[in-house]
């Protein structure tokens, strides 16, 4: 593969993936990744600050496109609506992917610093859907509110599915998660 291929981040990002399963994350070098997706390692120094952002690749790409969703919803549509539409697909896509999506947890449970980027990571995709609901005329707290929610639940639903992902439905556990805080607190808003 050429340097000028399309995808270059996407190309590094599925390499350093293989890489990190087949040899370890801290084994793993920028060079290796670079030389598995058939690029020079400054090409790679030139995408990526180091080899943890390549890692969570995934999940900028995650937040762009639940960013996207949430812009790209009908008007009308409650906030919470809106992010659990772009969560429903995200959960939809890393179904069809059980290999990768194993792999990663694999390594990030394995790997402190992993661990805290995650958290970090997922983060920021809440503040990104926070800041899409706020821009389509969601009030403050509510757009912090549904989004960091719905980033826990889902989560909870991703912890849930990586145990079994061949019998479980990714999306329909999201879902169903939802449903289980919304029967938490609807008794708490009735009294």
């Amino acid at each position: 593969m050429g340097r000028w291929e399309p995808n270059s981040r996407g190309r590094l990002a599925k390499a350093a993936v293989e890489l990190f399963a087949a040899q370890g994350f801290d084994q793993t070098t920028g060079a290796q990744i670079a030389a598995r997706a058939g690029m020079h390692e400054r090409s790679f120094f030139r995408l990526f600050p180091d080899k943890r952002e390549v890692f969570f690749h995934a999940v900028e790409t995650a937040q762009r496109e639940a960013v996207e969703a949430i812009a790209g919803a009908p008007a009308g549509v409650a906030p919470l609506d809106a992010v659990a539409a772009a969560l429903e697909q995200r959960c939809a896509i890393i179904q069809r992917h059980p290999g990768a999506a194993l792999i990663r947890h694999s390594l990030v449970a394995a790997n402190a610093e992993l661990r805290e980027r995650d958290l970090s990571k997922h983060a920021e995709l809440a503040a990104g859907m926070a800041e899409a609901l706020r821009e389509r005329g969601a009030p403050e707290p509510v757009a912090t509110l549904v989004a960091d929610t719905a980033v826990a639940v889902f989560r909870i639903a991703f912890d849930r599915w990586i145990g079994d992902p061949e019998h479980q439905d990714l999306p329909r556990l999201f879902r169903d998660g939802l449903s289980e805080l919304a029967s938490i607190l609807a008794p708490r808003t009735r009294g």
